[in-house]
Parts: structure tokens; C-alpha cells; sequence
């Protein structure tokens, strides 16, 4: 069967790709593994799933209400793992369905099967039925990635397990370790931590989280901290151990002993290549998996694009769905607008979001920068949501004032960040959030009042100036310097 398009994997960039091209009238299939997993590992092993136990965790525990009915409050006494199942099933089988009516309604035929390339043009489809050729003009592969899976890490699903395997826990345990501390073993460690496993966070790195704003990874450790959570950071881990008495012990390269009924290991992922032949195709993966995509998603094999997790960094399911489009597009001459600004999202308890530059990155580029601050404890809106500790940065140009990052941490700031992209992807200064109106009370009234402090800095700066060269300035001038 002859396509114009053969997309390799059913997550959000190669879904969205397939769909795009359908768009564009060409003949496009998609190829899934098993149709129970159609829509990738985001819909059933990683985003959604971890962010719909996430607010499970947060509702059942009460978290939200803790400021105002107490630590203890709880509006289920007893969480069970099959508490936390319960809305995870429910959503993965609403989105499964979308999947499959937007397939459908766009003509994207689709395939139930195993993959692999037997030639620069041609996927075959294995299922226990037989096997089906499929040639194509263009290929799309997106077919995401699998956790790291060390042969010395003792897995068993039960004690042992990956973050795969987490979502499958008979019950939770009492305490848990988490050997990695990039964001799925912060993300998992936070949520465990909540439901009142003793967490211990094991990672070789003596900071987390290095893409993120400094400042805002020390608020969100203060937090873990808060809850109980150790962090163990310039550490190796060596091997482990499972004990006779239903525990773990994790042995570290320093001749530490860390000691758990359970361990979390979520060291880095790897890409889903290793059955597509990809030499068949003139292709080969990195140490990691990985396929090698210029910036139009282009592997050097001119036909073949790689899109989604498994070309590497960001692998946020956001960026890959445009990596989709931007591919397709490319592959077919077709324009794309790429988006100038990339948000990032952690779902952390709290969450974590960010655009543009951080204050490291302008400090290196000596760019003069200056910072407006507004903390949530100080918002109407924050008190009542009940988060003290959130709050909102913008980085923005001493001289010209444009807007030139963008980092939140708190409650809805994966939400709350979108409004400071807009403002930059149009150019935009901190000028727009002081003439601005929000509706009040609000959380995006944090961009006024972050506005207002980074203005009243500027004023300060600007006073110290006119200081320097003239000692008798007048009570007049200062106020009309002042925000």
C-alpha cells in the first residue's frame, strides 16, 4: 500500500503530524504498537497520567484547603492506590476516544502493529495475523521513549520499579527512594511525599533542575523539605539491594546506605528505537536512542523526520505537537509560523513554569536586566486559593523595558505564564501590565503588581544617577521619579 505519509508512532507529534498532513489532502497512516496504547506514552504511561494522579493526590489529600482546615484535614482518611486508578482510568478512556474519532475524521488510516523499516521507503506492519508493507514518499517517526533500565538495577515492578511500573503499585508504600531528581522523580517524589511517604531523593548533580530559574528550584526544595522530603544531591548511585525484610538498600558510591521499602528509579529515558531497523532506512540512533533532527525535524536521511521525545530535549508533549506540524509542513512545502516563544511546565506540587531567559542566561550575556517580583502571598487571589508561597519573576530590559522571561512558581502557573509569552511574542515591555486592567481578584493581577516592583527599581536606579551628579536634588524630583 502506497502513502504519502507513514507516521511511526501515535503519540502527540506524530498524531498531530498525521493529522496535518490529511489537512494538506495527502494519503497519511499511522502505526500503533497495540490499540489499547493508541495515543502514545503521554496518554497512558506519562503526562497524563501523572498529572491526573497529581490532582487525584491533591483532592483526596485535601492539600489545597491545609491553610484553612489544618495539616491533618484529609477528605479521605485512607488513600489507596486504586483511589488514585480510579480518575486515571476514567480520562486515559475520554482522551483514547478523541484519538480515535480525530483519526478518523481526518481519513488517517491506521495500523495495529510492530514497526520496522526493510528500506529507505518501506515499513512493514507485524501483528500475529501476518505482516503488511507500507511504502511512503515521507515518514514520520515518533515514537517516543522508554525509562532507562540499567541491567544492575534489580527491577521487579513491586520494590523496584520505573515510572512506568509506579502507576501499577498494588499499594503505597511507606516510604519510598527516588534515584533521579530530574522532573519525573521531583514530580512523583512531591506527590508521594504529600500522601505521607517519606521520600528520599537521590541524584549525582549538586543542583536540580538546572534549565530552571535558581531561585525558583530553591522555593520549590524549601517546600519538599517542608514536607518531610531529603535530598541527597552529588551522590552515585551503585546498585541495589533488595533486603529479606521487605526493603530495599540503596548503595551509594560514597559507602552510603539509604534504606527504603521501595525504590522510584527514573534516571533519564531512552529512545523507543531499537526494533525499527533503522539502518534498513539508512538511519542510526545515539547511545540513548535518540534520532539525530536538524530544526525542521529533518533526519539526514532528507525524507525521514524525527519528531516528539524521540530526538531529545525539551520532550514536552507541547512542543512535540508543533514539532509534528512544523515536520509535515516542511515535508510537503508547506508554510510554518514557528512559535517564538516555547513555555515550559513542570508539574511539581507547586507547579513550576517558565519562558524566555532565566536570570542566569542575561547575566552571561550581560545583558542589563532588571527584576519585578510579586509574591502570591500578597495577591487576593493567592490568599484565597490558600498559596503562600508562589510567586511571579519577570526579567525584563533596564533601558528598553522589554519583557525578557517569565518565571512562575505556585498554584496555576503553568496557566498564568501564558500571558507573559503573549506579551513577548508580540514584543511587548512591562509597560503593558501597568496600563493594563485585570479582572480582580485575579492571579494575573500579579503581572501589575510585578510591574509596578520592577519599575519602582528602575526609578531607584535612575534616582541614584541623578544622585551622583547632583547632591541637591529636591523632594519634587524624587516623587516624580517614582512609580
Amino acid at each position: 500500500m502506497r502513502y504519502d505519509l507513514v507516521v511511526i508512532g501515535s503519540g502527540p507529534s506524530g498524531r498531530k503530524g498525521a493529522i496535518a498532513a490529511a489537512k494538506m489532502n495527502k494519503r497519511a497512516a499511522i502505526i500503533e504498537r497495540r490499540s489499547v496504547t493508541m495515543g502514545g506514552v503521554c496518554l497512558h504511561t506519562g503526562t497524563i497520567p501523572s498529572k491526573t494522579m497529581r490532582e487525584a493526590i491533591l483532592h483526596l489529600t485535601g492539600y489545597r484547603q491545609r491553610d484553612v482546615y489544618g495539616d491533618q484535614y484529609r477528605r479521605k482518611r485512607h488513600i489507596t492506590m486504586d483511589d488514585l486508578r480510579r480518575k486515571l482510568e476514567q480520562v486515559t478512556q475520554h482522551e483514547l476516544d478523541i484519538v480515535r474519532d480525530q483519526l478518523e475524521r481526518n481519513g488517517v488510516e491506521t495500523f495495529v502493529g510492530k514497526a520496522c523499516f526493510v528500506g529507505p521507503n518501506e515499513v512493514e506492519v507485524a501483528t500475529h495475523e501476518g505482516r503488511t508493507l507500507l511504502e511512503a514518499d515521507k515518514i514520520l517517526v515518533a515514537t517516543g521513549t522508554t525509562p532507562a533500565r540499567p541491567a544492575n538495577i534489580p527491577f521487579d515492578g513491586k520494590t523496584v520499579f520505573d515510572s512506568d511500573e509506579l502507576l501499577k503499585l498494588d499499594q503505597i508504600p511507606r516510604s519510598l527512594v527516588v534515584i533521579g531528581g530530574g522532573v519525573i522523580g521531583i514530580e512523583y517524589g512531591i506527590m508521594f511525599a504529600i500522601l505521607g511517604v517519606d521520600v528520599t531523593v537521590i541524584d549525582g548533580r549538586e543542583r536540580l533542575l538546572e534549565f530552571c530559574d535558581r531561585e525558583i528550584v530553591d522555593t520549590l526544595l524549601h517546600h519538599a523539605r517542608s514536607l518531610g522530603m531529603t535530598f541527597r544531591l552529588g551522590e552515585e548511585v551503585i546498585g541495589i539491594d533488595r533486603l529479606q525484610q521487605g526493603l530495599v538498600a540503596v548503595q551509594l558510591e560514597s559507602g552510603k546506605r539509604v534504606i527504603g521499602e521501595t525504590a522510584l528509579f527514573s534516571v533519564g529515558r531512552t529512545g523507543d528505537t531499537a526494533d525499527l531497523n533503522l539502518p534498513a532506512a539508512g538511519l542510526e540512533a545515539d547511545e540513548r536512542g535518540r534520532l539525530w533532527c536538524n530544526e525542521d525535524q529533518q533526519s539526514w536521511v532528507e525524507h525521514i523526520y524525527g519528531v516528539g521525545d524521540v530526538v531529545g530535549f525539551p520532550a514536552l508533549a507541547s512542543v512535540s505537537m508543533e514539532q509534528g506540524r512544523r515536520a509535515v509542513c516542511h515535508a510537503f512545502g508547506e508554510p510554518f509560523d514557528a512559535c517564538p516563544q516555547l513555555p515550559y511546565g513542570l508539574f511539581t506540587i507547586p507547579e513550576i513554569s517558565m519562558v524566555g531567559k532565566n536570570e542566569q542566561q542575561l547575566t552571561a550575556e550581560h545583558v542589563p536586566y532588571e527584576v519585578g517580583m510579586a509574591r502570591f502571598r500578597e495577591i487576593v487571589r493567592g490568599q484565597i486559593n490558600g498559596d503562600e508561597m508562589g510567586m511571579l519573576k519577570l526579567l525584563f530590559h533596564r533601558e528598553t523595558r522589554q519583557l525578557l522571561g517569565v518565571h512562575c512558581i505556585g498554584e496555576m502557573a503553568t496557566e498564568i505564564v501564558h500571558i507573559g509569552q503573549a506579551v513577548m511574542a508580540l514584543g511587548g515591555t512591562i509597560d503593558y501590565f501597568r496600563d493594563n486592567v485585570f479582572n480582580y481578584p485575579t492571579m494575573s493581577e500579579c503581572y501589575k503588581v510585578a510591574a509596578f516592583d520592577g519599575m519602582h527599581k528602575i526609578s531607584l536606579q535612575s534616582l541614584a544617577v541623578i544622585g551622583e551628579g547632583d547632591e541637591s536634588v529636591t523632594n519634587n524630583e524624587t516623587a516624580a521619579l517614582s512609580v
